[in-house]
This record gives structure tokens, C-alpha cells and sequence, in this order.
């Protein structure tokens, strides 16, 4: 029996197979990593032990989690606790301290029975010295680390706290909540037996295996299949599960935040996941386990949203959103997971008051597809976006269809812009709504609108880019949105000199930077000594990504998920790809809660920061990312040069 401090020698073979798997100990050579393993050992540390304490613990050792699970948390001078992160199966702890020659930088216990490899600290510091992924490696991680430390300043010093705020969607893993082990049946299980089951056991799903292999999981029945598809439909009980499953099952990796988790589930509207680990399922979690940990769910505020059959009843709904954002920032959400999250949110709104305008307007004479374009488009809304929309419907075939969808989609364009103001979405000054004729059209006059504008670009035309290129189908038939898309890449990719226009355009703007790096403020006016977030220091970003977008024929719209598959294509390299991404959410983190607090003082939201309300470190972190967009200049010369 192994208990805790009773470090003894692991069987090196075992120790091989673990290390292989995990970085950077993977980018080994057979015999070095056999030198390696062994000089580790095994210890076994039980749920509640604290492992390591803040400026008092002396690292002999790198731990490596090889089953189990930590909690971080680090106490301030006041002796408040600060959850920092949860570390699972294949995590470090300790490696900083080891190289910084100190003693540990944070509170580390166990949240359950947990073992650890144990890598002497002579042995990890000649791997730093003497491999150059390991270095590189830990680097890569511990820069992570700063700029998680900045948005922790951001949250603890420009965000209020409210009462005992404990919320995990970004720090627990979906693994941690796992009640019990999966309950599985075989597909001839009959629905009444299967019923029965489910309710000795308390639980709402089975699982579903193959008659050939348990271990072959083919399918899940709910509880809420029992009803829909049993009850009523007057099914046989008699008849086999295999006839009411769903399948494939939707799984989600152990180690996955809860977060994600619960952003499947609400694009999916699959209300069961299955928890996998090494390719098994070793549990379900549910919509309603979440809603739980979080108490106050984006979940429980999405349900509300599918469950109006009044358009009215949407009105205060949208309201509710910043206060779920509200809470997603606290808990530690980065500017992207956000911006996800109120896009869901937003689109739920709109696709529930549509399909409600809908039936009370009757069938459309033709198939459609509402356009969200802009920031709406790119899915990076914070708390001030105005509307810009568009309508899209099929070519008609005579002048009698032409005439029918002209004066169903103006009424439908009407209604649906006035109940989106009274959700609390504001009209798009510039009148990019699709209550505007001009941008409510059939196929073909949007594509010779696309064709015009990219065959003589003229600085009109390069602002629609800004706007409609960024487009993507929000409701209705979403073919037609992936057929403008692929023509306008196809013209684009053709017109070498409308990229190079684009281009010119993104390297006009420079980073609100001086010659010796302070900040470029405005110096009066409504906004005297504070610089526009938005404008200076975001817009280069999305400028840059859709630039390349459409220049490599890339369908996302999004401006980080743009980055990503650009870095994934080889035409970004690694630092500037990670360089841009960190700098964007950086920025994107401080416009955030700068309109979360005029929201919550009762001040329209706006992208005017002042640079001197921010802490030294928010500082440093700004300049560096205004620091970024030279670099991204620097790469469009490279490919588009302009002189």
C-alpha cells in the first residue's frame, strides 16, 4: 500500500510510457528518455493534502501528475485566496521555482487522491540546459502565465466583487464533475427495461454499446427521449432502445474546461455529453450539472430564450447578457471565449425572433438568408455593437416572385429591425440594416455588388470590405451565404490589385505609440488624454486577418479563428501568430471590462481608455501589443509590397 510520502522507484517502463506522452519529455530519444525515467519515483498524496506552500516550500523535485488532480490558489496581504488554475492528468508542478532557483510561487493541494512522478531538480535543470525543446517549452508556458497574470489584474483591480462569486467554467475540467460511472446497455435492451433502469439508478441517459463488444459505444437514450419518443408517439415498450438512440454519442475530452462543454451544448442543443478519456467514456455530463456549478448559467439565460412564444417576451432578455458576461470575465474568460458567448446568446435572440416573425407573417415567397455582417459577422460584439444586417433571397423567376419577395421582406426587414431595437440592439447609423432597400436583394444583385466593388476599389468601397466582407448567415438558408461566400473569394483571389489596395489601407494606420513608446491620446475634446481602443489598437488586427483571409480564400469570418487557420496553412509563422493573438485579447480583455464598468455606473459603453488608470503591468502589456501591429506591417510589405 502506497501512502503519502512513501516516495519509492516506479518500474522505469511505466515511467517511459507516461513521459512519452507528454510534452516536451515526448520530443526525447528512446535512450535518453530511458536515462531519464530512471531517476524518477512515485509518490501517492491523498484528496486535501497541500503540497506545496507560497514562499515557504523548497522544490528537490518537478511533479508530474500522473493521476489525479491540484488545485493553485495563491493569498494576498490580506489573506484572501485566489483560485489561479486546476492541473490534471500529464501537468507540471514546480518547473519555475526549479529554474528560478526560488522557493514555490503558489499554493498547491490535492483534489483528489492523487499520484505524482517525481523528477529530481538536478536532473529537470540538465534537461533546460542540454535539450532545446525544454527551454523553449517551459518558456512558451511560463509566458502563458504573464499574460494570464495580467487579466487576473484586470479582474481584481478594475472589476468590483459581489458577495462569495465561486464560479469554475474556466478552471474546472469537465472530468472533475463526473458523478459516477456510465450506465450501458446493449442495443436489443428493451425501452421498458432500459425505463426501469434509469429510474433505480436516478439517472436521466444510458449509454448504448454494440451486441458484439461492450466496450462499442454506438449510442444514448434520455430521459427526455422516453417522452418525446415514446410517450408520445404510443411506441411499444417492447421494443429495442435501438430504435429511440441518438448517435454518434457528442463527447468532450476530460480535460476540457467546463466552458466548453457548455458552449456544444448550447450551439448543438445536445443537453448530454459523453466524458471521454483515452478514447473511452468514462461518464456523462449534463446541461443541468453545469447550471449547477455556475449557479447563475449562461445555460439557464439560453433555455429562457428558446422557451418565448412571444416576441415580446425577448425584450428584457437581452438585458440579462452582461451580467452573464459579467460573470464570465470574474471567473477568468479571455476575450475570445467571451465574444463566443455573446455571440450564442445574440444569435439565439435573433433566431427565436425571427422564426416567431415568421409564423406570424406566414411562409417568405422565397428562401432566404439574413446576413449579420461586421462585428456582429465576426462574432467579436461586446456591449456596444449597433446593427448590420443584410438580407439575401433567391433569384426570382418572374416579375410576380420579384414582386412577392420585395414586399414580404421590406414588412419582414421593418418588424424584425424594430424588435431588435426593442431588445436593446441600437440602429446602425450608416443605415447598414436590411431595411435598407439597397441591402436587401436577391443573389445575383449582391454578387455584382461584390464584383463592382472589388473591380475599381475607390476609399467607399474599401470601407464596405470592412463591413460586408467580415459577413455570415444568422437565420434562414444558409446555402445562400455560402455561395456569396465562395464567389467573393473567387473574385478577390483574382484581383491582385484590389488586395493591394486593402493592404495600403491596413498599414496606413500606425499603433498609438510615440517615438519613445508612450501613448498617443487625444489631446481635447470629449475624449482629452485617452486613446480609442477599438480604432488604434483592435482594428489593425481584423484588418490584417481579413486581408490574408481573402487573399488565401479562407471562409472564417472570425478575426482569431482567421489567425488560426492562417497559422495552420504555414502563412503565418509561430511568434507572430502567438504574438497576434495574445496582443488582440489583450486588448479586446481591456475594452471589455472598461464597458462592463460604464454599464454598471450607468454610462453608454465607448472604446475610450485612459492609459492612466491602468496598473504598471497593464501598462507594459499595452505597449507590447501596440507593439505588435508594426510587425504585422512589416509582414503585409513583405507580401504586398507598396513602396
Amino acid at each position: 500500500m502506497v501512502v503519502a510520502g512513501d516516495v519509492h522507484s516506479e518500474t522505469p517502463e511505466v515511467v517511459v510510457e507516461f513521459l512519452a506522452n507528454i510534452m516536451p519529455f515526448n520530443e526525447l530519444d528512446s535512450e535518453k528518455l530511458h536515462e531519464v525515467a530512471r531517476h524518477v519515483k512515485v509518490d501517492f498524496f491523498p484528496k486535501g493534502v497541500k503540497l506545496l506552500t507560497a514562499g515557504e516550500t523548497e522544490l528537490s523535485h518537478l511533479y508530474l501528475i500522473q493521476q489525479g488532480g491540484v488545485k493553485s490558489s495563491i493569498s494576498d496581504d490580506e489573506g484572501e485566496v485566489t483560485l489561479k488554475d486546476y492541473r490534471g492528468e500529464g501537468a507540471y508542478i514546480g518547473a519555475l521555482p526549479i529554474i528560478r532557483g526560488t522557493a514555490a510561487n503558489l499554493d498547491i493541494e490535492t483534489v483528489e487522491d492523487t499520484f505524482c512522478f517525481l523528477l529530481p531538480r538536478e536532473i529537470f535543470l540538465d534537461l533546460i540546459n542540454t535539450q532545446p525543446g525544454f527551454p523553449q517549452y517551459y518558456l512558451k508556458s511560463f509566458s502563458e502565465k504573464i499574460v494570464t497574470t495580467a487579466y487576473t489584474e484586470l479582474r481584481s483591480h478594475k472589476m468590483t466583487r459581489r458577495g462569495d462569486e465561486d464560479l469554475y467554467l474556466f478552471s474546472m475540467q469537465v472530468g472533475d464533475i463526473v458523478k459516477q460511472d456510465p450506465c450501458v446497455v446493449s442495443v436489443d435492451t428493451s425501452i421498458q427495461q432500459a425505463a426501469k433502469l434509469m429510474a433505480d439508478a436516478r439517472i436521466g441517459s444510458l449509454l448504448i454499446h454494440s451486441p458484439e463488444n461492450s466496450e462499442d459505444i454506438i449510442g444514448i437514450i434520455t430521459d427526455r427521449d422516453l417522452r418525446n419518443k415514446v410517450l408520445a408517439q404510443g411506441r411499444d415498450y417492447a421494443e429495442p432502445v435501438e430504435n429511440i438512440m441518438s448517435s454518434p454519442v457528442g463527447t468532450v475530452l476530460s480535460q476540457s474546461v467546463c466552458f466548453d462543454a457548455l458552449l456544444r451544448m448550447m450551439s448543438t442543443g445536445i443537453h448530454h455529453l459523453g466524458v471521454e478519456r483515452k478514447g473511452k467514456i468514462i461518464g456523462i455530463i449534463t446541461s443541468h450539472d453545469i447550471m449547477l456549478l455556475q449557479g447563475n448559467s449562461p445555460y439557464s439565460l439560453f433555455k429562457e430564450i428558446g422557451k418565448q412564444q412571444e416576441i415580446r417576451g425577448l425584450y428584457p432578455l437581452s438585458q440579462k447578457i452582461p451580467e452573464m458576461i459579467r460573470n464570465l470575465i470574474k471567473e477568468g474568460a479571455k476575450a475570445g471565449n467571451i465574444a463566443r458567448m455573446i455571440s450564442i446568446l445574440n444569435d439565439h435572440i435573433l433566431e427565436r425572433l425571427l422564426t416567431l416573425l415568421e409564423y406570424e407573417m406566414g411562409q417568405p415567397p422565397l428562401d432566404y438568408c439574413w446576413l449579420l455582417m461586421g462585428s456582429e459577422g465576426r462574432r467579436e460584439q461586446t456591449f456596444k455593437t449597433d446593427q448590420d444586417n443584410a438580407i439575401i433571397y433567391a433569384d426570382p423567376k418572374n416579375d410576380q416572385e420579384r414582386e412577392a419577395a420585395e414586399e414580404y421582406f421590406t414588412e419582414f426587414a421593418r418588424k424584425a429591425i424594430d424588435h431588435l431595437v426593442n431588445c436593446g440592439y441600437p440602429l446602425c447609423p450608416g443605415e447598414i440594416m436590411a431595411v435598407n432597400p439597397k441591402w436587401c436583394q436577391p443573389v445575383s444583385v449582391w454578387k455584382n455588388h461584390f464584383e463592382q466593388w472589388v473591380a475599381a476599389p475607390d476609399p467607399q468601397e474599401l470601407l464596405h470590405a470592412t463591413i460586408f466582407f467580415d459577413f455570415r448567415a444568422g437565420f434562414g438558408k444558409a446555402s445562400l451565404a455560402t455561395s456569396l461566400r465562395q464567389h467573393l473569394n473567387e473574385i478577390t483571389q483574382r484581383q491582385e490589385l484590389y488586395l493591394l489596395h486593402l493592404a495600403r489601407e491596413c498599414m496606413a494606420g500606425r499603433a498609438p505609440l510615440s517615438f519613445f513608446k508612450n501613448f498617443i491620446v487625444e489631446k481635447d475634446g470629449e475624449h482629452v488624454n485617452k486613446l480609442d481602443i477599438k480604432r488604434q489598437g483592435l482594428t489593425p488586427f481584423v484588418n490584417f486577418a481579413r486581408v490574408l483571409a481573402l487573399k488565401h480564400g479562407i471562409r472564417e469570418t472570425n478575426t482569431l479563428s482567421r489567425l488560426h487557420v492562417l497559422f495552420k496553412e504555414k502563412v503565418l509563422g509561430d511568434e507572430l501568430w502567438a504574438m497576434a493573438v495574445e496582443a488582440y485579447e489583450m486588448q479586446m480583455q481591456l475594452r471589455l471590462i472598461h464597458q462592463l464598468n460604464q454599464l454598471e455606473s450607468g454610462i453608454m459603453p465607448d472604446n475610450h481608455i485612459d492609459p492612466a488608470s491602468l496598473s504598471d503591468l497593464e501598462k507594459r502589456m499595452l505597449r507590447d501589443s501596440f507593439e505588435v501591429i508594426e510587425r504585422l506591417h512589416s509582414f503585409l510589405k513583405t507580401m504586398f509590397p507598396v513602396g
